[in-house]
């Protein structure tokens, strides 16, 4: 099994970067393909980004790429997701996730392990 603890969120104004990480811990972060998902206030969790074992299969949701940068440092056991250009629409708790699985996946069921989130706020 994988820990996972989010960090960096915070209050950003449009136009402007966040930098989030995911600190993976108990496990062989290396084996497992990690996501973030986002929470908007009354809204469904929803996939942002996905990038599996080796970093070579990535996937975005259209309303981020070209902004969002995911990668991974497996040396350390680690996961960014680089926020540019944001938007008051990016607003949300975001969440890291994995799944031991070599494959990228959009859906929030087949990732077994979850981080607690944090918050990113941008104003307008």
């Amino acid at each position: 099994q994988v820990q996972l603890v989010e960090s960096g969120g915070g209050l950003a104004q449009a136009g402007g970067s966040l930098r989030l990480s995911c600190a993976a811990s108990g496990d062989f972060f290396s084996g497992y393909t990690a996501a973030w998902f986002r929470q908007a206030p009354g809204k469904e969790r929803q996939f942002v980004t996905s990038i599996n074992f080796s970093g070579r299969m990535i996937d975005y949701i259209d309303s981020v790429k070209g902004r969002f940068i995911i990668s991974r440092d497996n040396t350390k056991n680690m996961m960014y997701l680089q926020m540019n250009s944001l938007k008051p629409d990016d607003t949300a708790v975001y969440y890291c996730a994995a799944r031991l699985s070599p494959l990228t996946s959009d859906q929030e069921s087949e990732y077994r392990f979850w981080g607690q989130g944090t918050q990113v706020t941008v104003s307008s």
